[in-house]
């Protein structure tokens, strides 16, 4: 927990187990731990500072929380204690409110000068009535908040000094309230253990109405539905534990709720709406025994109460949607370790995310296999199902999509999130373009800052009309119901997500789309299209499609990803003594930048089992050390390594010689301007490099004796989130000569499932550590 807060005296009003929960989470933190000197003959006496006043209107709460150590004092008048109370907490039912709420402001003026009121009620816009009716205005000093916790349980005997411990609490300030006011009242639920959002008073009681009060709301009535039944005694001893689960907060305070859902009405009757609209459609699908439907149904729920367990569990799948990142991920990383045996790392990217693509929108039963089964791929997974596709998995790199056909899908019932995926959002930019309802495509804290016009641009010229933010960054809204016309494109740079954009937008297209690339990016896209039988046809530097044909569903098998299997590629080859095979990794021509350049370089790299599936080579990739020369790095390979170079830079920092890399400007606009980051990374390192606006030079040392010496030093690096980035230098560990601490590397979990587990298996060094902000 936090320090105690900084007020000379608190008033809580209301000593229920909201206000006497608060006190004694206080009395926890240190604030006022001289309590026993109890004012409550003569409330208004400030006595010393750091004191806890209640006013309660059960004269014997108040004695029982004094003799519980909880407060100083108290009353049950109001007037009776606000002389030189600095901070003032409404922990009265919603429905009292506006009298409490005249009251104070009757008395207010003896508080101290700086005075800050907050409440704790589970409806704001109500609330914020109340005040107004009483002061006739919002006062700056006032700031209205929410505790999400409590307990069936109540009166102040069942004060928790834990109930507020990592739970959140939500502040809804105005946009002239005093700031100060604000972190004061931050600083009291900090000092609980609490987590501090922020929101609008009218977004709150939406959000409430549908995660808090709706639950309960058909908790009540499914009980009372059960037990005004003639065999309710039957129903209930034969509950299973569900039952009892579902139904446990039926046994919340009656009047509490029965305010609550007066004061919260509107918002509760639109989260009815709904609900009742989607018990139709189930009830529909029961009734015509429509199997996929349901499938569709339960799987988004099941999927959907799993993400919202990770984000309850502070997890890091969806961690920042809609909230702020509160923890972060830091690597330690000890010099030397070694690199050796057989690994297989999980299933390419790319690829995953067109299978679901291509499988949703085809016809038939999509099975796939290898499926990689990181926050990226998940988030497009998911925002499938939100659009009504049914998806049986993941389930150890397994999923079945049942396709709905070109013009199959729905309408999400709110903004589509992709995560960090910047390929998904690119991607789906395209095929929605081409759907008949709008969408807002919106992404975590780095994609958000990623550059959309590349696809928004082109798209537009198709037809499509789509807003971004300022910059041309997400979120991105696109107006459906837009007819698409073909156009011929060509790519002003290479980039094989703008490609796959178009040619997903000419699927609905009329006429044809032309899409011409100033080098060779990825085809997975025109390959997998094929592989469903929508005919693509390239010549030379230009690929297209006609508008208008279907996709018949097909089995995918996932290869290994090449750009995570190039981490390791390069951490055998700087390490002496390694041996290393990967298994059955994707060789696609337009991906083996990575490999044609280390074998420039001098790797002992050689492809073994090669063979093809479904349409994709694969082959397993041996690896030796051998000592590294810098090179030149060919331009026409920049295009087929443009996620690898993060690795690819180390493997530079242990070659002897020079390594200089040119045409890479789009390594500017990744997750993190990655020529940047490499670049102060190595110069922490030590390693001498000089920077350009399209790429780097990377200047090597040679090592020692026996190619065993240290190469740089250690240090602490910022990956900025970029989990390419955090990989790099922890691989870059075992040529340190000292350990290397990467900070912010919970991305990882991105694009890499599982890379410390495979890292510690083929002989590397490091920890994990949470760094808590």
């Amino acid at each position: 927990m936090k320090p105690p807060p900084d007020e000379r005296r608190i008033l809580i009003v209301g000593l229920g187990l909201i206000g006497g929960s608060l006190a004694a989470a206080l009395r926890v933190s240190g604030y006022g731990r001289h309590a026993g000197r109890h004012h409550n003959d003569d409330a208004g006496d400030p006595g010393p500072a750091k004191h806890i006043l209640a006013c309660d209107p059960d004269a014997s709460e108040i004695a029982r929380g004094i003799e519980m150590g909880l407060i100083d004092g108290g009353d049950t008048r109001l007037e009776a204690l606000v002389e030189g109370v600095s901070l003032v907490v409404l922990a009265v039912p919603v429905l009292a409110m506006e009298a409490v709420m005249a009251q104070l402001a009757a008395c207010l003026d003896r508080a101290a000068p700086d005075v800050v009121v907050t409440d704790v009620g589970s409806t704001k816009v109500a609330i914020r009535q109340a005040v107004v009716a009483a002061f006739g205005r919002m006062p700056t000093n006032l700031v209205l908040g929410h505790p999400i916790a409590g307990s069936e349980k109540s009166g102040v005997a069942a004060s928790d000094a834990g109930l507020y411990a990592h739970h959140k609490v939500i502040l809804t300030p105005e946009d002239d309230t005093d700031p100060t006011a604000t972190a004061r009242v931050r600083a009291l639920w900090e000092a609980c253990g609490a987590e501090v959002l922020e929101m609008g008073v009218a977004r709150h009681d939406q959000v409430l109405a549908r995660t808090s009060h709706l639950p309960h709301l058909l908790a009540f009535s499914l009980v009372d539905t059960l037990a005004r039944q003639d065999e309710r005694l039957e129903i209930f001893r034969y509950a299973a534990g569900g039952f009892r689960d579902f139904t446990r907060i039926a046994g919340s305070d009656p009047v509490m709720w029965r305010d609550i859902f007066i004061a919260n009405r509107d918002a509760v009757l639109a989260a009815l709406d709904d609900f009742e609209a989607g018990v139709e459609r189930l009830r529909g699908a029961v009734e015509r025994g429509d199997s996929d439907a349901m499938l569709a149904i339960f799987d988004r729920a099941s999927h959907a109460r799993h993400y919202f367990e990770s984000l309850l569990n502070q997890t890091s799948y969806q961690a920042e949607y809609q909230m702020q990142q509160h923890g972060k991920l830091r690597y330690r990383v000890s010099p030397g370790g070694g690199v050796t045996g057989r690994i297989r790392v999980p299933g390419d990217k790319s690829i995953s995310h067109r299978s679901i693509m291509l499988g949703a929108l085809a016809e038939g039963v999509t099975e796939i296999k290898g499926f990689l089964e990181g926050e990226d791929s998940l988030a497009t997974l998911q925002a499938f199902r939100e659009m009504g596709v049914a998806i049986e998995g993941p389930h150890q790199g397994r999923v079945t999509v049942h396709g709905v056909g070109l013009h199959g899908l729905k309408a999400p019932s709110g903004s589509l999130y992709v995560g960090n995926a910047g390929t998904a959002m690119r991607l789906f930019a395209g095929l929605l373009a081409g759907q008949a309802f709008d969408t807002e495509l919106i992404g975590d804290a780095s994609l958000t800052k990623r550059p959309m016009n590349r696809v928004a641009e082109p798209l537009r010229a198709m037809g499509a009309a789509i807003d971004t933010a300022e910059g041309g960054r997400p979120p991105l809204h696109i107006h459906g119901g837009r007819p698409l016309k073909g156009i011929t494109y060509n790519m002003p740079m290479a980039s094989a997500q703008v490609k796959s954009c178009l040619l997903l937008a000419g699927l609905y297209a009329e006429g044809e789309t032309r899409v011409r690339e100033p080098a060779p990016t990825r085809d997975h896209t025109e390959r997998m299209l094929q592989g469903f039988g929508y005919a693509v046809h390239r010549e030379g530097d230009t690929c297209w499609l006609q508008g208008g044909g279907r996709l018949a569903a097909a089995p995918i098998d996932v290869p290994s990803d090449i750009s995570s299997a190039t981490f390791f590629l390069v951490a055998a080859a700087i390490t002496p003594g390694a041996d290393l095979v990967l298994e059955h990794v994707g060789i696609n021509p337009t991906r083996i930048g990575a490999i044609n350049i280390l074998t420039l370089m001098g790797a002992d790299l050689r492809l073994e089992n090669a063979h093809e599936v479904g349409g994709e080579p694969v082959a397993d990739l041996h690896i030796r050390y051998a000592p590294l020369k810098g090179i030149d790095i060919p331009v026409s390979q920049v295009p087929l390594a443009i996620d690898e170079f993060p690795a690819l830079f180390i493997a530079a920092a242990n070659a002897e010689g020079t390594t200089r890399l040119r045409g890479a400007e789009e390594l500017r606009v990744k997750e993190s301007d990655r020529l940047q980051a490499m670049a102060n990374g190595l110069a922490t390192l030590g390693v001498k490099h000089v920077l350009h606006q399209d790429g780097i030079d990377i200047v090597g040392r040679s090592s020692g004796p026996g190619g065993e010496s240290a190469r740089y030093g250690g240090g602490r690096i910022d990956s900025l989130g970029d989990h390419r980035i955090a990989m790099a230098f922890t691989i870059a560990a075992l040529r340190a000569g000292d350990e290397i601490i990467i900070d912010d590397c919970a991305n990882v979990a991105t694009s890499f499932p599982g890379f410390i587990d495979l890292a510690r298996r083929v002989g590397m060094i490091l920890e994990e550590q949470q760094e808590v902000s």
